[in-house]
């Protein structure tokens, strides 16, 4: 009866030690950071003298962007063109931009989109009008992504985002997307994204526990007004980091931001996700700055938590184009004071290995 009582006592413990340890707090997860930019395709073959610049500002991921070709949002037909496009979007520019990167330390994420080339709509409009028509389109997105995860698996690439703000088919068609995961899986075996637009959105996604990465694209609305100080623009962040850490914690898994930028303009943390139609905007002194603080105040609050895998800063032109410097209104950095606020933040743990 002793040892009965004994053993029961003992069994009390482990379940009791277990119930302390399924609802313990989940400790954060410490993770490599991704200091990384969206690099431009340019219309010519790149040389290792076009990368100095990113070697200097301690960058050490670049995401690149081919494209498959959408005539409207409704129609389940892409169009996959490898050839006769912007060199760098080219398969052979791919691999030769992927080659020359990997040799000097810097590693790809490759970024696949879908452009619907319908006037006044976007990839977040896509939906399709019956049950066919999704299959359709989903069979022909399914042959878009598995060109590049072969394409990936092929050249070694570190990361291969599987998807860019298509919200209309998130999370309405969760099971196909877990489903083309799964194949993707087969084809590729590096770490996986799905992009996810800051709004309505990467909250709704389903299937981040399929993937190795939360991936944002971060537009989020900080201020509204032009010229805020930097701490009112780290202010603006709190909403924003409280929802992110919502879905990190359920899901347990690292957040990336795949595109972060602010035009070089005042006001550019009202609406950042607006981009000109011309960038032939004045930036002057205080749009400079402001774009600079918006980077400080990205970079304060996200930088050393745990659990944020880093960001890709929207954008950078292999070669500056001649409206590329300090009075334009583009979103790169380059030129620019924000240019070095990034360095500054990337140059924190030294680059990746």
């Amino acid at each position: 009866m002793k040892i009965f009582f004994s053993s029961l006592f003992a069994l009390g413990i482990i379940i009791c030690c277990g119930l302390v340890f399924f609802n313990a707090p989940e400790l954060p997860i410490a993770v490599e950071k991704h200091r990384g930019v969206n690099w431009v395709a340019g219309s010519r073959p790149v040389s290792e003298e076009e990368f100095k610049s990113l070697i200097a500002d301690n960058v050490d991921w670049i995401a690149q962007t081919p494209f498959a070709w959408q005539g409207r949002h409704d129609s389940p037909e892409l169009r996959l063109i490898t050839e006769g496009v912007m060199w760098g979007e080219t398969d052979a520019g791919l691999e030769a931009t992927t080659r020359l990167a990997k040799k000097l330390g810097i590693k790809t994420l490759l970024k696949p989109h879908v452009w619907v080339t319908e006037r006044g709509v976007s990839v977040i409009d896509i939906a399709m009008e019956n049950e066919a028509d999704w299959q359709n389109w989903f069979q022909n997105y399914r042959l878009f992504i598995l060109h590049y995860a072969r394409l990936a698996e092929r050249l070694g690439i570190e990361a291969l985002c599987i998807g860019t703000e298509l919200q209309g088919t998130t999370p309405a068609r969760e099971p196909d997307w877990r489903k083309l995961i799964k194949e993707i899986r087969v084809a590729y075996h590096g770490k996986l994204a799905y992009a996810a637009n800051w709004y309505k959105e990467f909250e709704d996604v389903k299937f981040w526990n399929d993937l190795d990465f939360i991936a944002i694209q971060a537009y989020f609305p900080l201020t509204e007004k032009e010229n805020p100080s930097l701490d009112e623009l780290k202010t603006g962040w709190q909403p924003h980091l409280a929802a992110i850490e919502k879905v990190q914690r359920l899901y347990r898994k690292p957040v990336l931001f795949t595109e972060i930028g602010y035009r070089s303009i005042p006001g550019c943390a009202i609406k950042p996700w607006e981009w000109p139609e011309h960038n032939d905007q004045s930036s002057g002194d205080t749009g400079l700055q402001e774009q600079a603080n918006a980077y400080g105040a990205f970079f304060q609050t996200f930088w050393n938590r745990d659990w944020f895998g880093g960001a890709y800063i929207w954008k950078w032109y292999p070669t500056p184009r001649p409206s590329s410097r300090r009075s334009d209104g583009d979103f790169t950095p380059q030129n620019k004071p924000a240019e070095a606020v990034m360095k500054k933040w990337y140059a924190q743990g030294g680059r990746n290995k």
